[in-house]
């Protein structure tokens, strides 16, 4: 499977698509105007890669909705350099979004299909994140914390404590909280103790799984 400049067109609409609806930061732009989306779906999903909408992939898991990971990304307000954790690995997609844009990311994948696809497949494109894991996103990453900015990409249907001990301080926490329809927050750790949280309206996301062990 290629990358045409048929499929290079397809993602400029989507760019102006994200634009119209709100979307401003200039990286996260030019990273979905850059990154070939058709290359991370399966083949019967194709022609539909550059519509905004979220699709099935492996595992009973989906590719999130472009604009999902748009506005994710731009409320982390990622800088070259940052360094990421990742929840839900998934496709790939976002953590190419990230790579693009220059972040240190590391990510965590639960289910083990989708962990060894993903990690043979990024390579190949050029998308090299810091470290991908296998494990239970809901403990985090603790030898590898604090860090910038954490994305969760599943619904979360509590704020995995973990998480927000991880964030360096001014650190953002980007998670969509919720059981069958989630709210999108954003945690701001101020201090040792003190987070800021604001709440970005309703999203549907496939649930985060823990490990139960």
């Amino acid at each position: 499977m290629r990358d045409t400049f048929k499929h290079q067109g397809l993602r400029q609409q989507l760019v102006n698509v994200l634009k119209n609806k709100g979307i401003t930061d200039a990286s996260v732009l030019a990273a979905i105007g850059k990154i070939p989306r058709h290359l991370f779906m399966d083949s019967s999903f194709l022609e539909h890669a550059y519509q905004d909408k979220a699709f099935p992939i492996a595992a009973d898991q989906t590719i999130s909705q472009p604009y999902t990971v748009a506005f994710q990304t731009e409320l982390m307000q990622v800088n070259r350099g940052d360094k990421i954790l990742e929840i839900g690995t998934g496709s790939g997609y976002q953590t190419a979004v990230l790579c693009e844009i220059g972040a240190k990311v590391y990510s965590i994948e639960r289910q083990q299909e989708l962990f060894k696809k993903t990690s043979k497949f990024l390579p190949k494109l050029g998308y090299r994140a810091k470290k991908l894991i296998f494990g239970d996103g809901y403990k985090g990453l603790v030898e590898q914390a604090p860090f910038k900015s954490i994305i969760v990409t599943a619904g979360a249907p509590f704020v995995p404590k973990p998480l927000l001990a991880q964030l360096e301080i001014g650190g953002r926490l980007v998670i969509p909280v919720g059981d069958k329809v989630q709210t999108m927050t954003l945690f701001v750790r101020k201090g040792p103790m003190d987070f800021d949280k604001t709440e970005f309206g309703e999203f549907r996301f496939v649930p985060l799984l823990e490990d139960k062990n």
